[in-house]
This record gives C-alpha cells, sequence and structure tokens, in this order.
C-alpha cells in the first residue's frame, strides 16, 4: 500500500503548482519539481520535541516576531488546549526601524496582528519559502496604510520583510502546512518591536510609536496570561482583543468595522482581571525603572534594520544594528548558525549603504506576475521584499474590563542552534529566476535527527479552531491524508 503521507505531499504539490503566479519575493516560472521544497517533512527532532512537550504535530500554531531581539516563536497548541513555546528561531535580517509600516517604500517591516491562512503559503519564493503576512490589515487600511508583499521568507536579504535562512524558513513552512491539514484554517501572526516588558517599554518611552505600542501590548498581555490566541477585532481606527456580547444582550453577533463605532461588548471575566493585573504590575515596573533613572533606547534612523547576533557574529563587519547586541560575556562566536548564510547577505548598516542591499534590477526582475484564479483559490499571492511602516500614534481605547483568573507561567524557551553549511556561491541575478536556481532541498535546522516521528492526528483538538469548509485547503486533500 501507498503511504498515505507520500500520496497527499504529491497531490499538494500538484494544488500549490496551479496556483497564482507571485510577484517580487517569487519566480515568474513554475516547476513542480520544485514543489518538494513546501513538502519536506517536519525534522524527527522536532516532532520528538512535540511530543515531550504534549503536543501533536498537526495541532494550531501561533507566530510571534521582535524585532529588537531579532527572534521568531513558534508556539503550539498542546492538548490541554494551551498554546506552548516550541522553538525559537533567530531571525537573519530585517529592515527599516522600531516601529509599524505606515507607507509603499519606506522599508518597514509590519508591527502588529495578522492571520496567514493557506492562500498566502508561497511554495515558489524566488527567496526559497515564504509566507505573506496579510498587511495590511483592516485597522492598518483604516489609517490610510500602504503596502504589499510583505513577507517571511528565507535568502536572509529584507526589504521590509523578515528574513530567515532558507533551513529555518523550511522548517517554519512545514510547520504551517502540517497546522492547515490538522484543520486550522489561519494561524496568527504577531508583530511586536520587542518583547513587551517593563524594561523596554521604559526604555523606549519616549518613542513616538508608544501609543500604537502600548494599544498591541494588550493584545500581548491577553496571550500572556491565557496562553490562547486572542480574538482581534477592529473599530474607530484601533485594535479590540477578546471582545464578548455583553450580559442579556440578544443573539445576533457582534459587528466591528475597523472605521465605524465600537459595537457594545465586554471581555470574558476569566481574562480581563488577569490582563488588568498584568498591566498594572507591569505600570508599577516601568514606573520604577524610570524613576531609578533607566536610559532611554537611543533612536537610530541612520540603521537599516537589524540581524540577530548569532548571525552577526559570523559576517566579516558583522552588526546587530538595531537587533539587541551582544550582552557582556556571551560567547556568540563560538555558536554555530541555524542554517546557511549566503555569501550576498549584507548586515545592518547606514541607510546610505544599505539601500544597495537588494538593487532594483533585481526586484524588477522578479516582478513578472500573471494573475488568475488558482486550484486553492489565490494560494500564492504576491510575495516581495517591499515596505514598512514607520509611525502610528492612535491612543488605544481600553475596553471594558471584568474579572478573571491569575496567569500561568509562560513556559522555558528552547535553545535552537545548529550547524552552519558553508556558503554556496550564488548565481548573480537575471530577470525572471526561477527558485530553482538554489539547490530544491534544504537540510532542517535541526542540529542531529531524533527519534522517528509519532503518527499525527488528523483531528482538531479540544480548543482548537473549527475544521475547515467544503472549499477550504483541508477538505481538498483530506481524501488521501
Amino acid at each position: 500500500m501507498i503511504d498515505r503521507t507520500l500520496v497527499r505531499a504529491l497531490v499538494t504539490s500538484v494544488a500549490l503548482a496551479t496556483g497564482v503566479l507571485l510577484a517580487g519575493c517569487n519566480s515568474d516560472e513554475i516547476s513542480l519539481a520544485n514543489n518538494a521544497k513546501a513538502n519536506q517533512p517536519v525534522p524527527p527532532k522536532l516532532i520528538a520535541e512535540m511530543q515531550a512537550k504534549d503536543m501533536d504535530l498537526q495541532a494550531p500554531m501561533l507566530v510571534r516576531l521582535f524585532k529588537q531581539e531579532a527572534e521568531l516563536e513558534i508556539w503550539k497548541q498542546t492538548r490541554s488546549g494551551q498554546f506552548a513555546l516550541l522553538k525559537t528561531y533567530p531571525i537573519c535580517r530585517w529592515s527599516g526601524d522600531l516601529g509599524p509600516k505606515v507607507r509603499e517604500g519606506d522599508r518597514q517591516a509590519p508591527e502588529g496582528f495578522y492571520n496567514i491562512t493557506p492562500a498566502q503559503m508561497n511554495p515558489q519564493s524566488s527567496y526559497y519559502l515564504s509566507f505573506n503576512t496579510g498587511f495590511p490589515n483592516a485597522f492598518d487600511k483604516a489609517l490610510g496604510r500602504t503596502g504589499s508583499d510583505l513577507m517571511v521568507h528565507g535568502d536572509c536579504s529584507s526589504r521590509g520583510c523578515y528574513a530567515m535562512t532558507d533551513e529555518q524558513i523550511a522548517e517554519i513552512y512545514s510547520l504551517g502546512r502540517e497546522s492547515f491539514f490538522g484543520g486550522q484554517r489561519a494561524f496568527q501572526l504577531q508583530a511586536y518591536p520587542f518583547k513587551m516588558t517593563p524594561v523596554n517599554m521604559a526604555k523606549h518611552r519616549n518613542n513616538p510609536n508608544m501609543p500604537f505600542w502600548k494599544m498591541i501590548k494588550e493584545g500581548y498581555d491577553h496571550f500572556e496570561v491565557t496562553r490562547q490566541e486572542p480574538k482581534v477585532e477592529f473599530c474607530e481606527a484601533k485594535y479590540v482583543f477578546d471582545p464578548a456580547a455583553p450580559p442579556n444582550a440578544s443573539n445576533k453577533p457582534l459587528s466591528f468595522n475597523a472605521t465605524a463605532k465600537c459595537p457594545a461588548y465586554v471581555v470574558p471575566s476569566e481574562i480581563a482581571d488577569a490582563v488588568r493585573q498584568k498591566q498594572r504590575e507591569d505600570d508599577v515596573k516601568t514606573a520604577e525603572l524610570i524613576a531609578k533613572g533607566i536610559p532611554m533606547a537611543q533612536r537610530r534612523p541612520d540603521i537599516d534594520g537589524g540581524m540577530n547576533r548569532i548571525f552577526a557574529s559570523k559576517i566579516p563587519d558583522g552588526a546587530t544594528g538595531l537587533s539587541e547586541p551582544d550582552a557582556p560575556g556571551m560567547q556568540t562566536a563560538f555558536a554555530r548558525a541555524p542554517g546557511t548564510i549566503p555569501p550576498h547577505v549584507n548586515p545592518p548598516k547606514a541607510t546610505a549603504a544599505a539601500a544597495f542591499e537588494e538593487p532594483e534590477a533585481t526586484v524588477a526582475s522578479r516582478a513578472a506576475t500573471s494573475p488568475s484564479e488558482g486550484l486553492l483559490n489565490n494560494l500564492a499571492h504576491k510575495s516581495a521584499s517591499a515596505t514598512a511602516e514607520t509611525t502610528a500614534t492612535m491612543a488605544p481605547a481600553k475596553p471594558k474590563l471584568v474579572a478573571a483568573a491569575k496567569p500561568t507561567s509562560a513556559p522555558p524557551h528552547p535553545a535552537s542552534v545548529v550547524a552552519v553549511k558553508p556558503p554556496a556561491a550564488k548565481p548573480a541575478s537575471a530577470p525572471h529566476q526561477v527558485a530553482a536556481a538554489r539547490p530544491p532541498l534544504k537540510p532542517t535546522v535541526s542540529s542531529a535527527d531524533a527519534a522517528a516521528p509519532a503518527a499525527s492526528t488528523g483531528g482538531t483538538l479540544a480548543g482548537a479552531q473549527p475544521v475547515v469548509s467544503a472549499n477550504s485547503f483541508e477538505n481538498r486533500f483530506s481524501a488521501v491524508r
């Protein structure tokens, strides 16, 4: 009998190949063979890690990004229904400054809350593999923010994107794919300027983006105290987290519109009080740090983006830029980089020099697109390394809070270090360069294989998102799973 997983992978490859051709971060030519990149299995070591943390392979996932720390976190739902941290990936390159994306061409990587659907997964990216962040969301549009093709992709090169190594994005892509096969309709992407701690809030207290950061910190706090994906809505050009109909309300569902007045809503008591308590404690600690004279973070508009110190330590004249620099005594020079660092990588530098990170001719050569309706309803949207936003000054309005339970403690962050592959010479960019210019497959980011993977369950866990409809990614392939 042919293995069902293999059959499913082959069918998925054919389906993905019929999607819309993408521009920017993607090729304008499609080769079925290259879809093997998108069907690489989740590494056995990572599956063993899931088993140790009471997670199923196809359980829902959630992604958090932090610019200053240059880290990407993957969270998976455990069998208890709560999310736990599975793995932290150092980000190889991000561009722009701390702060949201405002307009097309500002090189900013987006900040905020976004949903990643199967249609945003791009197996034909010129940057190995990628997924579209979904910028602009309804909040961004309400403020007139513009930009397109903001991606998380490989190749360690960014013009408004979050760039990983090819090995890292292959692993992240495989985790998202399996969550979709498990029934998750979309996974949430939370993008922050930094970890929303009292220390960071105190250091950046005079940043003009602080009103926006305080607003998205509320969603950060909801996740921290519940370990559940916060429900995100928009109204009055602001974010609203975990809204619910007030008591004795009609059965009519709440209706939210980013540019309209907010409907009457409450935050469930099991969430609201815990969030308020955390915010009160954070505010007290922040005030104490300011009173003790904690220095304000120096703004560096002359520096373009950042790079995790693991990567910066491997590059001649490497610098972390706006990312968190090496702490005294840290021996990152002896740590192994998580994946292949391409020879063309450019560390953060003054904007005048960084503007040449990716020549416009290269961008133009990737810009061919053929919009059409694919089998997966535009499974491959445009993915370019484009733009980012710099400021947002909307002050958040707090939702009504009721009362809730104490938060649980956050799980520890696992380490993720792996061997560096010797950089391979990269061919010069040519018009309409295909993704096949690089090797079609990359080895796992894991440092070593672990035990054989456990059998994954196709069903949805308690507390997971509902199974998708008949026209969905899941149902199209469930017959051959």
